[in-house]
């Protein structure tokens, strides 16, 4: 369909991490070499030459494809390995006479402490078995309530092998604009008891609390701890400008007096999350404050496992992505460790949006939880994933 676009004389441009259509591209700009902070360059620009991506049409580019991962992968330097050895498992969760929507009477064993792939063409009926019949089920069963949309004859097998189950799904996290990845982590808990030790907020009596832009306090009140406000417009789109009286920083001067290494609560929300773990590194911090500092870094590693380190710590939930929202619901479950409660994890398509460097973390991330004892159910189209998953 893009090719027939462009030969009835379009110009076809494609925001793309599909291997094959960036083969099969006519030209190719490569924006990097990182995210966030760390990217916003073009690394590399060439034209196919109709004889595909390979190192003498790469070799015509004037770019270092060094910076490129996007070109290493296409030229084997980097890749997802297939593993060498597979899990062994042996307990299940047997589905029989499924079913929901276009399934019919479906039989299927799912296994558990392994990470499963449930794959096929679009509406084949991976979402109506594993989201609609499996989740449900099990739902039902630890938590008392379902959407009872699917049906299943019997449910059998290994259920007390699992104590619950995670539905880990692309909805923005939080509630509100005002929750963020520092919160959702509860990186920021830890992050407000460093401010309230600090000799300032001491001598002020400030508490932990007094750092919070949810609560009065040290917030501003002007925009209560937004750093913008809304103007109404009837006919229009509501608008959205910076506080005058704080200037987008969403708290009070005297709040933003309290310094930490010569930072303030604000400009820490302003951090990235790999910026924010190198400040808080505890072999740089004082002896008073080693605790609280390695409790957060202990939180925010994780959101950089999952390749989530350019995002800020601030950053309105309202502005991420589903996937990005996806990755941070995983990231705060490696966090809990190693459990004694294993658990069921379900992934609708967390390849989505993804490049071929980031698909490596993320299946890194998903084998942890393995390795921590839980079971892993991944609907999901990418081959990479699916070669490396046992069944």
């Amino acid at each position: 369909m893009l090719k027939s676009l462009r030969d009835l004389g379009n110009t076809v441009i494609v925001v793309e991490h599909d291997e094959e259509i960036i083969r099969a591209a006519d030209y190719i700009i490569d924006i990097g070499p990182d995210a966030g902070r760390l990217g916003g360059e073009v690394v590399m620009e060439l034209a196919n030459d109709g004889k595909g991506i390979d190192n003498s049409c790469i070799e015509k580019s004037k770019y270092d494809i060094q910076r490129s991962y996007t070109a290493r992968y296409l030229l084997g330097q980097l890749e997802i390995a297939v593993p060498k050895h597979r899990r062994v498992w042996r307990d299940k969760i047997e589905l029989t006479g499924a079913y929901c929507n276009n399934l019919k009477n479906v039989d299927v064993e799912v296994p558990l402490n392994v990470l499963t792939v449930v794959t096929g063409v679009s509406g084949s009926g991976k979402t109506s078995l594993v989201k609609y019949v499996l989740y449900d089920i099990l739902q039902r069963r630890f938590e008392g309530n379902g959407e009872y949309v699917g049906k299943c004859r019997s449910v059998g097998g290994d259920l007390n092998r699992i104590s619950g189950v995670e539905l880990v799904d692309q909805n923005p996290i939080g509630r509100s604009t005002r929750s963020n990845p520092a919160t959702y982590m509860k990186a920021y808990d830890e992050i407000r008891q460093l401010y309230a030790s600090q000799p300032l907020a001491k001598a002020r009596g400030y508490k932990a609390g007094y750092f919070s832009f949810n609560v009065e306090g040290g917030r501003c009140e002007t925009c209560q701890g937004e750093g913008y406000v809304t103007i109404g417009m009837q006919f229009m789109a509501d608008v959205h400008l910076v506080c005058d009286e704080c200037h987008g920083t969403r708290f009070q001067s005297e709040t933003l007096e309290v310094m930490y290494h010569g930072k303030n609560i604000s400009e820490v929300l302003d951090m990235t999350v790999d910026q924010a773990v190198d400040f808080f590194a505890p072999d740089d911090a004082e002896e008073p404050f080693k605790l609280s500092c390695k409790q957060i870094v202990a939180r925010l590693s994780p959101l950089q496992d999952v390749g989530l380190g350019y995002l800020k710590l601030g950053q309105s939930s309202s502005s991420l992505s589903g996937g990005e929202a996806q990755r941070i619901k995983l990231a705060s479950f490696l966090t809990q460790g190693a459990s004694e409660r294993p658990l069921m994890f379900i992934f609708d398509e967390p390849s989505t949006g993804l490049h071929f460097h980031d698909i490596q973390k993320l299946l890194s991330s998903l084998n942890t939880l393995v390795a921590n004892g839980h079971s892993v159910v991944v609907i999901e189209h990418h081959p990479d994933i699916i070669n490396i998953t046992p069944t």
